[in-house]
């Protein structure tokens, strides 16, 4: 939410980019699972927790790939 309200205050120039929406998504999606993992005492949830983080991994790896952002 500060992110939000500091964009809000700074906007960027009208050439600049920002970050892309895509790898943000997965970003914020592998640190939940991670925290998540970091607490799970299950065996199957762990193991469930893991897989999720190899295939977030995976995903930022191919959009790494692909370079920037095509508008």
């Amino acid at each position: 939410m500060a992110d939000q309200q500091e964009a809000a205050l700074n906007p960027r120039p009208a050439g600049e980019k920002g970050p892309d929406p895509r790898r943000r998504s997965l970003e914020l999606a592998r640190t939940d699972i991670a925290r998540r993992l970091e607490s799970a005492t299950s065996g199957p949830h762990r193991e469930m927790l893991q897989r999720a983080l190899s295939d977030l991994d995976e995903r930022l790896r191919r959009l790494a790939a692909e370079g920037p952002a095509q508008e």
